[in-house]
């Protein structure tokens, strides 16, 4: 029998991330956006899902967008590019239509991949990510349906999450390990000029990555490109702003020690945030 369901009251906008990269995300749509209401989820007790199977990945991200949902939002962004890959779809597809329908989740992979149109002059692109997002492929398959003309590389770099968040991002031993994925994607395609952070961690190592890139190289950081896409995608569905509340708060949640979220958190922000504790489980 076929769930009815009724036009849901406004709520918050919910971010979610395995850990805390989502943060930098959440930041820019902060920013682009102050009005609205924002609940944003950490899932760090059992971060990182880079290197977890698609199955584990899209158990754990259904969790999180049903406790989103248990919380009144109406609309939850994977600020998490392995959620985005390895859930995404499949939580529209299946799940969505049985949840509630009219309910939203979007990811960050589509408006990044969006952000492409004339970057690059030699129609080389390079994709830096988790190995989880890698072995995906969502990439080199959203620019293949965008951008068929371009040429895409990917390169996995496992040790540049860990290196964020043990606070080791702008430590020397930070060098060693950018600098070796930088070389090998390089080695595999020396015509990339257009290189895509498909990690929301990445952009705290920018610094590091500008060190050991070519000046002429466009570096692709996806905050900016996914909040303009999100603003974009509420101007051209007004029904669904509408279902967005707007008093300009924000809450912050973890599956972890808020204490220890508030320390790593600060790294993103820039400022101290208090967190929740909370636990994912099936509920709906």
């Amino acid at each position: 029998m076929k769930k009815e369901h009724s036009v849901s009251k406004a709520g918050a906008i919910g971010i979610f991330d395995s850990g805390y990269g989502g943060l930098t995300v959440l930041s820019e749509i902060k920013q682009l956006m102050p009005e609205f209401d924002y609940i944003y989820l950490g899932d760090n007790a059992r971060a990182p899902y880079g290197s977890r199977s698609f199955d584990t990945v899209y158990s754990f991200t259904l969790e999180a967008v049903e406790w989103f949902f248990t919380r009144g939002c109406n609309l939850v962004i994977l600020a998490c590019n392995t959620a985005s890959a390895k859930a995404l779809r499949s939580i529209q597809q299946i799940n969505l239509p049985n949840i509630d329908p009219n309910k939203r989740v979007l990811g960050v992979i589509r408006p990044t991949v969006e952000s492409l149109s004339g970057l690059s002059k030699t129609s080389h692109i390079g994709v830096l990510g988790t190995e989880g997002t890698i072995q995906s492929q969502s990439y080199e398959i959203e620019i293949n349906k965008l951008h068929p003309s371009l040429h895409v590389t990917s390169e996995a770099c496992p040790m540049w999450v860990p290196l964020v968040e043990n606070r080791e991002f702008d430590k020397p031993g930070a060098d060693y390990f950018v600098k070796q994925h930088i070389d090998r994607i390089l080695d595999k395609d020396p015509h990339i000029d257009t290189l895509i952070l498909g990690c929301t961690h990445y952009p705290l190592l920018l610094p590091v990555i500008n060190k050991y890139v070519p000046s002429h190289m466009n570096v692709i950081s996806q905050g900016s490109f996914v909040a303009e896409s999100l603003k974009d995608y509420l101007r051209r569905h007004p029904e669904m702003a509408e279902r967005c509340s707007k008093k300009g708060t924000l809450q912050y949640f973890t599956t972890e020690s808020p204490e220890k979220f508030k320390q790593h958190a600060s790294l993103f922000l820039h400022e101290d945030v208090d967190a929740e504790r909370t636990t994912l489980t099936r509920k709906l």
